[in-house]
């Protein structure tokens, strides 16, 4: 498409990620128009449009995927939603970014793949951990092989329990795919297997803790045991008594650590172990998820643009068969073979 002209996203599905993070930075963005909106609550998706100023109301999701004045969809769906809304996206003409999960199987995740492939546009999974600035600054550190081998990664992504007055769709299996394993979880394994180079897992093994009047988990650990003798460690829960929420991650390396958050990068010259951890550029008063995500939005516009080569989200597929077996570990309450 041609740089002068703006690129135009419609944004399916106005929940909560939607109107605290997606609407609000795309409405800021240079170049970037909001063409349309849709949603299941009509009433809704009207009071919204008219609050970022969108004219155009889809009164159903395929009417907005077949809207030639649209570049580009933004999924904000339920996960169970996501494979079959993305596919049609891809194959009507639409760039499709997608919130995580990118599909709840293997297959579908492949699916997905083939049909942006098939169509020449670009499908990317909403995966905003890895564009905060924190990760952005560790990242480099892990993959250029300065902390040595890395021989363990150790995240935790800890919610406060807040009470629910009635179940929402991430509570129900049917429109979930899973508690906070697939909440959670999902973007926790995919930031420490990403730090490591997406390596090759030998076995699974999950333990999951059914949530109070929910039908999935509200707590889950997970150990992953890496082909190369390395391992990844995970905590995620919806449950943590405490004054606020918990998020880090640790890689333990034989010649080094880095961690998030707060940011840390210690790394062994000459026998001497030294802070290396680099300064952050200031971002005002933007916090780093509200970062991560105008990053990846900004990203995802590039590739719709040409400016940057589509990246197709090809890891996703070994992401989502290591959720399943780690659903399976639990269950079966085993260790399970990858």
């Amino acid at each position: 498409m041609s740089e002068r002209q703006d690129v135009r996203v419609g944004v399916v599905g106005l929940g909560a990620i939607a109107q605290v993070v997606h609407l609000p930075v795309l409405a800021q963005m240079k170049g970037v128009r909001i063409g349309a909106v849709s949603d299941v609550d009509r009433p809704r998706a009207r009071a919204i449009a008219d609050r970022f100023g969108v004219g155009k109301v889809h009164a159903r999701d395929e009417d907005l995927f077949a809207d030639d004045e649209l570049d580009a969809v933004v999924l904000c769906t339920p996960n169970h939603l996501h494979e079959e809304q993305a596919v049609a996206a891809l194959e009507a003409g639409r760039h499709a970014l997608v919130e995580k999960p990118l599909a709840l199987t293997p297959e579908g995740c492949r699916r997905v793949v083939a049909a942006a492939e098939a169509a020449g546009r670009c499908a990317m999974v909403a995966m905003n951990n890895r564009f905060r600035p924190d990760v952005q600054a560790l990242f480099p550190f892990a993959r250029g092989g300065e902390l040595g081998e890395i021989f363990l990664a150790r995240g935790a992504w800890l919610n406060r329990k807040v009470r629910q007055v009635r179940p929402t769709w991430r509570h129900r299996l049917a429109t979930s795919g899973g508690g906070a394993l697939m909440d959670l979880g999902v973007q926790t394994l995919d930031l420490c297997l990403w730090m490591l180079d997406y390596p090759e897992p030998a076995s699974v093994v999950c333990h999951t803790h059914r949530g109070e009047g929910m039908e999935v988990e509200d707590t889950g650990a997970i150990m992953v045991r890496l082909q190369n003798g390395a391992c990844i460690s995970l905590t995620v829960s919806w449950s943590l008594a405490a004054e606020r929420d918990r998020h880090y991650m640790r890689l333990l390396g034989t010649r080094g650590s880095g961690a998030i958050a707060p940011l840390g990068v210690y790394k062994e010259v000459d026998g001497a172990m030294l802070d290396v951890t680099p300064a952050l550029p200031s971002s005002g008063r933007e916090n780093i998820y509200t970062a991560s995500y105008r990053r990846e939005l900004e990203r995802f516009v590039e590739m719709v643009r040409g400016e940057r080569p589509a990246e197709p989200p090809t890891e996703q597929e070994r992401l989502m068969r290591l959720v399943g077996l780690a659903y399976q570990s639990a269950a079966e309450q085993r260790e399970v073979e990858a």
